[in-house]
């Protein structure tokens, strides 16, 4: 389903939606800042700005830092932000081990550590990057203060969507792992890069992100490092739901602000929104409402004409939702 989507199928989705206009102030993101030893491989971290809070993001399914640039400068003029590469994505190293949320967790938090960046932290993650946040606040309440989930993953959705969808989403998850697979596979023997594959697994250098920038994701999800990453993130995705589901429980009283699409993944462009359509997005929106409910001091916004990366088709509304909840975190 769309939270498993290559990151470069959503960023392209975010750049027919309508994203932010192309500019080359994020060549920033181009380039890896503090690779750190979490225990024989390295993370690349990047921070700037300054404050009593800092800001950490996490990205979408299989995306880097990167995935932030239309945010994350926006936030630093207010407090620290940091952005980082999971493993096997972007600058970082991969991972020996199995992929799943807890070890997203583990290696964030040894990250952070190793790094001297301390609490409190207001934890933001997107799509995928937001079920790893989740789940760090479970594991590292004390350190957690303030969360901000932008179309957040449901840890019952795969059931629940398909359900709703009356079967079609698990034939589009088929579709998508036999995508994944195809460009793993060509990302193995070596790209065509002048070939139509080339282009559909990768996006090419799209009309997301300056210059700078898309020529470095475009050489980092050439490879067949990135490819690897993205296999392993995919194939754990239903134990990260699991670990989600074990965690549980109320986070009492934190700050927490949920973003929710407004504009379907799954509607064809032009046409009307089937029925069919309308209740898959009901049941989206219900288990948004549902998570919104761990917190007592939670706000729920659906953000108009954003699809499922809000952050790319409507950024300000992310900065203004993070820096509502550190302004409440200082409070």
């Amino acid at each position: 389903m769309q939270r498993f989507l290559p990151g470069l199928v959503l960023l392209a989705a975010a750049g027919a939606a309508g994203a932010a206009a192309i500019h080359d102030s994020d060549a920033e993101f181009a380039r890896p800042h503090q690779l750190v030893d979490i225990g024989g491989r390295r993370l690349n971290l990047y921070c700037s700005g300054n404050g009593p809070v800092t800001v950490v993001f996490d990205s979408i399914a299989t995306d880097a830092g990167w995935n932030w640039h239309a945010v994350q400068p926006a936030v630093a003029a207010r407090t620290r932000a940091c952005v980082y590469d999971r493993a096997g994505v972007g600058f970082s190293d991969p991972s020996p081990a199995p992929v799943t949320s807890g070890s997203i967790v583990a290696d964030l938090h040894a990250l952070l550590a190793r790094a001297g960046i301390a609490p409190p932290y207001v934890m933001v993650g997107s799509s995928f990057g937001a079920m790893n946040v989740q789940l760090y606040a479970y594991r590292h309440p004390d350190e957690v203060k303030g969360m901000v989930l932008v179309d957040a993953p449901h840890e019952d959705e795969t059931e629940r969507m398909n359900k709703a969808s009356q079967g079609k989403l698990k034939s589009f998850d088929a579709m998508i792992e036999a995508f994944t697979q195809g460009c793993a596979s060509a990302a193995e023997q070596g790209f065509d890069r002048g070939s139509a594959l080339f282009t559909q697994c990768t996006g090419g250098l799209g009309d997301v992100y300056g210059r700078e920038l898309a020529a470095a994701r475009l050489a980092s999800v050439s490879t067949s490092r990135h490819w690897k990453a993205v296999m392993a993130e995919s194939a754990g995705f239903e134990a990260s739901s699991a670990e989600l589901k074990a965690a549980r429980r109320s986070y009492g009283a934190l700050p927490m602000i949920l973003l929710v699409r407004g504009v379907s993944p799954y509607a064809v462009p032009g046409k009307p929104q089937s029925a069919l359509n309308k209740a898959t997005e009901a049941e989206h929106l219900a288990m948004q409402k549902e998570i919104a409910a761990f917190s007592t001091r939670s706000t729920l916004r659906i953000v108009p004409g954003a699809g499922h990366v809000i952050h790319e088709t409507r950024p300000e509304a992310v900065v203004q939702a993070v820096l509502e909840v550190v302004e409440q975190v200082r409070q």
